[in-house]
This record gives structure tokens, C-alpha cells and sequence, in this order.
């Protein structure tokens, strides 16, 4: 075999210049993209002033389900939290909601964080999420006591969603993640009644 032994070997000279290329052609070309993008402003989300979290009692949470007598529009209220994995999940599609359905119904969110979230974590996330429905912290003594006075069949759970008809009675309530569809077929019969 006459190729056995045989080495083929560089030039000193093609070694240094191919060398070269390898580490700077790639720095080179990484620069000029860097310069040719455009940059991106900061998205909206992270921009602007905290939205307003206003802390409640039982007391002051449960006068917010008042009806309005003079004008008796339907209620949606989610309980959530930011600690909580399926509120989180599920908080896109009540923005969702919220502004589908602006001045036909009230919609409120009523979160169960700590007390030293309400103007740190929780106006943050309601800005990131870009939510401009009203936000309540509850802070209570007795969570239980809270939980039953809201719905007798909510076993405290989150997230929670209650919708109130017009006339003040539950309409829908849901112990856990909202389906879309579902919530907002519920909320049609509410507000768009058929007819018999």
C-alpha cells in the first residue's frame, strides 16, 4: 500500500489564515447583524404605572356583588392568585373577556395574595398581562368564613369564577381554569336572551 505512511501536511502560512477566518469572520458577521437590526422598544406590558390593587375585607368584598338598582347589569367575579399555576394559565382568556364584553357586563378580579403583594407582584403581573378590569386583594381573619359567604358551593379552590345575572342570583360559577367558549356562552344567555 503506497498511501500508508503518507502525512499530507499545511503550510504554516494557510494555517494561520484559515485560523484567522475562523475566529473572526464569525464575530465580524455577528456585529454587522447586530448593528442591522433595528432595536425593539420596550414592549408595553413592562411600560407605565402599576394598575391600582385596592385591599378589601369579607365586609367590603361582599357589598362589591351588590346589584345596582339603576342599572342591574350582570357580575363576573374570579377569585386567583399569582402563586396560583392554573390562574395564571387561565388570566389571558379573562382579558379576553373582559374586553369582548366592556359595558355589557361588571367584571371584577379579586386576588388572594399576601398583603406586601398588593403594590409589588400583583400590579405587575395585572400590567403584564395588559388587564384593566378592577383588581381587589382580600384580606380576611377567616378565609373560610369568606369562601362560604361568597358561594355555598365553592370549596375554596383556585381559581374560582362566579357570574352573577342581572337580578343578583348565580348564573355560572367554576371551580377551577374557565373554558372560553363555555364562559362566554354562559355570559350570552345572560345578556342576549332567546326569546320563547
Amino acid at each position: 500500500m503506497k498511501f500508508k505512511n503518507f502525512q499530507f501536511q499545511f503550510p504554516a502560512a494557510l494555517v494561520v489564515v484559515l485560523g484567522f477566518m475562523l475566529l473572526v469572520m464569525p464575530a465580524a458577521a455577528q456585529k454587522a447583524k447586530a448593528k442591522a437590526a433595528p432595536k425593539k422598544p420596550a414592549p408595553a406590558a413592562e411600560t407605565g404605572p402599576l394598575p391600582k390593587v385596592t385591599q378589601v375585607d369579607s365586609v367590603q368584598m361582599l357589598a362589591l356583588f351588590k346589584r345596582n338598582e339603576e342599572n342591574p347589569k350582570p357580575l363576573l367575579v374570579n377569585f386567583w392568585a399569582t402563586w396560583c399555576g392554573p390562574c395564571i394559565e387561565e388570566f389571558p382568556d379573562l382579558v379576553e373577556i373582559d374586553k369582548d364584553y366592556k359595558g355589557k357586563i361588571d367584571f371584577i378580579t379579586i386576588t388572594l395574595d399576601d398583603l406586601e403583594e398588593i403594590e409589588t407582584g400583583v400590579p405587575r403581573f395585572l400590567r403584564q398581562q395588559k388587564a384593566e378590569m378592577p383588581t381587589y386583594l382580600l384580606k380576611t381573619a377567616d378565609e373560610s368564613e369568606a369562601i362560604s359567604a361568597v358561594y355555598s358551593e365553592w370549596q375554596g379552590g383556585l381559581p374560582f369564577t362566579i357570574f352573577f345575572d342581572g337580578k343578583g342570583g348565580v348564573a355560572y360559577s367554576k371551580q377551577g381554569k374557565i373554558v372560553l367558549s363555555t364562559m362566554k356562552a354562559e355570559i350570552d344567555k345572560i345578556i342576549n336572551p332567546v326569546k320563547k
